[in-house]
């Protein structure tokens, strides 16, 4: 099945942010993912508001938690900690 990887994001440095942002992408795409949200217009109905959002699907859950692993990603974390302040998850579609 596949699977979404979702992320909510408050950048505190952009520059930081800006090297994860160029190097996850590749990653990500690497593992059979692809964007389908990336920091447009939301509505925050719930829980604690965070103004970059990000939504990735993948192939499986499977897929997403091997390129959440994987040296290519790992590299482009190491430039998003200490910059954003972030919560990621990954949730199997019915579809």
């Amino acid at each position: 099945m596949p699977a979404l990887w979702i992320g909510h994001v408050t950048v505190t440095d952009e520059e930081a942010y800006g090297k994860y942002a160029r190097l996850a992408g590749p990653a990500i795409e690497k593992h059979g993912g692809h964007f389908i949200a990336r920091g447009g217009r939301f509505v925050q109905l719930e829980g604690r508001e965070r103004p970059r959002n990000v939504v990735a699907r993948f192939p499986s859950v499977e897929a997403a938690e091997r390129c959440y692993h994987s040296p290519e990603y790992q590299e482009a974390l190491s430039h998003a900690r200490g910059a954003s302040e972030r919560e990621l998850l990954i949730v199997e579609t019915s579809e």
